[in-house]
């Protein structure tokens, strides 16, 4: 059974840092892409980040592109999200998405990826 699991949130100030994990259980996904989409209160879920492998192309929303880094260790299964210069604009839940196939990029829409975690909440103070 594939489970997807994140970690990492919290409570920051703005302009603080956090980073995410994203550990998937049961198979890998080294050759295949995964990424991070958000939701706020109200909201539709919206892509953040992906990245296609490891080394491989990475694609950023416009909000987050320059102060968000994705990366991956396939060594640890592992994805994480570098979240730098956070504005009270990112409080949200995060979400970790992997996908089971490997053509077609961009990846930017929810129905493109398979498996989901159960999100980790982000909140940054003002």
């Amino acid at each position: 059974q594939v489970q997807v699991v994140e970690s990492g949130g919290g409570l920051v100030q703005a302009g603080g840092s956090l980073r995410l994990s994203c550990a998937p259980s049961g198979r890998t996904f080294s050759r295949y892409p995964m990424g991070w989409f958000r939701r706020t209160p109200g909201k539709e879920r919206e892509f953040v980040a992906a990245i296609r492998w490891i080394g491989g192309p990475t694609d950023y929303a416009d909000s987050t592109k320059g102060r968000f880094t994705i990366s991956r260790d396939n060594a640890k299964n592992t994805m994480y999200l570098q979240m730098n210069s956070l504005k009270p604009e990112d409080t949200a839940v995060y979400y970790c998405a992997a996908s089971t196939y490997i053509s077609s990029w961009p990846r930017r829409a929810e129905r493109e990826y398979d498996y989901w975690g159960q999100g980790t909440q982000v909140t940054v103070s003002s």
